[in-house]
């Protein structure tokens, strides 16, 4: 019977190989649109907004697309499959491309933040590509598959950013008119990726089993696998998409935001190639502990100065810990739900983290026009503190229940 189950483990884990193989070149392909509004946003914004405190707009609404898209990817996962959400996320990218030169080239700021909008909701269908990864892996395996993945992102860290460099002068004196375009090219490409991945549709007994999703979210197990993804992917955001607005307002050039966006991003998904690894050896939450301490060390050095190489170190450093948090904090959700119920619980975990990245994202603007780059990295420490401390409660807990559990002869429930 063992031999049996291994075999079906192995099998099941070389049909997720082939579709971690698509789905990490869709990362990459999404991430570099990510990246091109990231890297442009609030130049664009500064550009065509009627207030300068309007500026990162564009990105809070990206923001606010993400936090908008999350349910209804789930929605869509749960009752059409993954394959087909994926492919509807390509089409808004590639609208959102469209639009997005159609604005600056009318020198349009609202609709310039509804192609950002858009550009957000095809980023909440990425952000589910992790999770996919896992689907129907051993559990050795799914923090590798998710880690894989994510490592995508190193290619869009690179492509992305050089996107913009290269097109970004092309229809003089629209700036970034014509990365907007290329980006559309990019998530058309990115559409035949995903529509060969390997996700059939859920089975009808899967569409209603499973536990109340307020059972399972009620858990601690939960409560701090989201609250550090709540706490490590806005922070991050709210540091990044000031950066290229603050390092303008410092003097510095676009070559130089571009710069640093790019190792950032690169930053961000290169150690995806050994933090499955990590969180296989330490365990997720040691990773995740170390990823929301290096957040505050960057925050730290965005502190200690304002020359190029400053924000460079920052938004890399910034990168490592929110790959080692954010990836930790991932790989605990998918301890805390049983596979019929992974679209419900991982569509609220990315709801909860994007929702708090809108709320955080429309407020960057306004502290940065405010009170100045350093009030974006103060702001950074007190919610790690929080992270660290729940996340430590959490260890506890769990331990105390599995002395508790051992002394009266028990084993703790499997999920």
């Amino acid at each position: 019977m063992l031999d049996v189950t291994a075999a079906n483990e192995v099998a099941a884990d070389a049909r997720v190989r082939a579709n971690v193989v698509r789905l990490a070149a869709a990362q990459a392909l999404t991430g570099a649109n990510s990246a091109v509004i990231f890297a442009t946003g609030s130049i664009v914004g500064a550009t065509l907004a009627p207030d300068m405190s309007l500026a990162t707009v564009p990105l809070s609404m990206y923001v606010l697309g993400l936090a908008a898209g999350t349910l209804p990817t789930g929605a869509i996962s749960s009752r059409f499959g993954r394959r087909w959400a994926f492919i509807i996320g390509t089409g808004l990218g590639t609208l959102t491309g469209l639009l997005g030169c159609f604005a600056i080239l009318h020198a349009s700021f609202p609709l310039f933040c509804l192609a950002t909008f858009l550009g957000g909701l095809y980023g909440a269908v990425a952000q589910s590509y992790r999770f996919a990864a896992a689907d129907g892996a051993s559990a050795a395996y799914r923090p590798k598959a998710v880690s894989w993945v994510m490592a995508g992102g190193v290619f869009a860290g690179v492509l992305g950013p050089q996107l913009v460099q290269w097109t970004m002068d092309v229809w003089q004196p629209y700036l970034f008119a014509f990365s907007f375009l290329v980006q559309a090219a990019v998530a058309l490409i990115a559409m035949g990726i995903v529509a060969g991945v390997d996700m059939p549709k859920p089975a009808p007994a899967d569409l209603h089993g499973g536990r109340p999703l307020l059972e399972i979210v009620t858990q601690p197990r939960f409560i701090a696998a989201a609250l550090c993804g709540v706490i490590s992917y806005p922070m991050m955001n709210l540091v990044m998409t000031s950066a290229p607005l603050a390092m303008k307002l410092c003097g510095l050039s676009v070559s130089d935001s571009n710069f640093g966006i790019q190792w950032h991003i690169v930053a961000m998904y290169g150690p995806s190639f050994f933090t499955g690894a990590l969180i296989a050896r330490f365990g997720a939450r040691k990773i995740v502990a170390a990823g929301l301490l290096l957040e505050a060390g960057a925050a730290g050095i965005g502190l200690s100065g304002i020359t190029a190489m400053h924000f460079w170190a920052t938004l890399i450093v910034l990168g490592v810990g929110w790959n080692f948090s954010f990836i930790g904090a991932s790989a605990l959700v998918l301890e805390t739900h049983r596979p019929q119920e992974r679209n419900k619980v991982q569509a609220f975990n990315d709801f909860l983290v994007f929702g708090m990245m809108a709320i955080g994202s429309f407020s960057s603007g306004q502290l940065l026009a405010s009170y100045g780059w350093s009030a974006v990295n103060m702001v950074v420490f007190p919610p790690v503190l929080l992270g660290l401390a729940v996340l430590s409660l959490a260890s506890w807990t769990r331990r105390r229940k599995a002395r508790l559990d051992a002394a009266m002869g028990e084993f703790p429930d499997a999920i």
